[in-house]
């Protein structure tokens, strides 16, 4: 029961402080670029209750705690964003949804810098501490990455969108009705099925291993840790 509680507080705490500041530079972006939508409905917090979905950011990624599943998947309510209101809706689209992956990205490096304070620390402390750190760093990089692939509703997807011409981007934006459907086969059903087969393929690990690893890399030797 001991190890199962250390597990969970050393996960938890770094995966609600990486949704929560992801969600919140959503919102503060957008309430910068001319949007006061999420801001009225309190949303550029850093308060986690606001943005905690209960079954995406607590069951779900529990449950595949719980069941040693080789990726960590779930979601915060998403900040209410009302891009017509934005005072260049199809640039500034691209600034919000890139808010969110760009704050992982600086949590990611601040926790790697703060490994740094690890051999200060008690020892009966500096354990946990440490491994905080290092799930923080993991986390935040596997959710900046994820959310950059170029599907909507993904921010990833909204960028492109943003950045690709008027006729094309209209045509990937139709995809978001569609857009979690085709993520959750992608990361339950095929790896599933390939696995009934006797094969061993997981397309979203497959596409989001490169980049984890090349990042993970670079913050690492950013920081000074090697």
């Amino acid at each position: 029961m001991g190890d199962l509680l250390f597990k969970i507080s050393i996960w938890l705490i770094p995966g609600i402080i990486a949704i929560t500041f992801h969600e919140a530079a959503h919102g503060f972006v957008a309430s910068k670029l001319g949007d006061d939508t999420a801001l009225r409905a309190g949303r550029v917090t850093f308060n986690p209750f606001r943005h905690i979905d209960p079954f995406g950011t607590l069951l779900l990624p529990g449950l595949l705690l719980l069941m040693r599943a080789p990726f960590l998947f779930g979601w915060a309510k998403p900040v209410p964003v009302n891009f017509f209101k934005l005072r260049n809706p199809k640039r500034d689209m691209v600034w919000v949804a890139a808010a969110g992956p760009g704050i992982n990205l600086l949590l990611a490096y601040g926790s790697a810098l703060l490994l740094h304070s690890v051999g200060w620390l008690p020892e009966f402390f500096s354990e946990w501490w440490a491994e905080n750190l290092v799930n923080s760093i993991q986390l935040n990089l596997i959710l900046a990455i994820f959310n950059m692939i170029p599907l909507p509703p993904l921010d990833g997807g909204r960028v492109a969108v943003g950045l690709l011409p008027r006729a094309l981007g209209h045509q990937l934006a139709r995809l978001e009705r569609v857009g979690m459907l085709i993520l959750i086969v992608a990361l339950f059903l095929v790896p599933f099925v390939a696995g009934e087969l006797g094969y061993s393929f997981n397309p979203v690990a497959w596409l989001l291993l490169p980049p984890f690893n090349a990042l993970f890399q670079a913050i690492v030797s950013l920081a000074g840790l090697r």
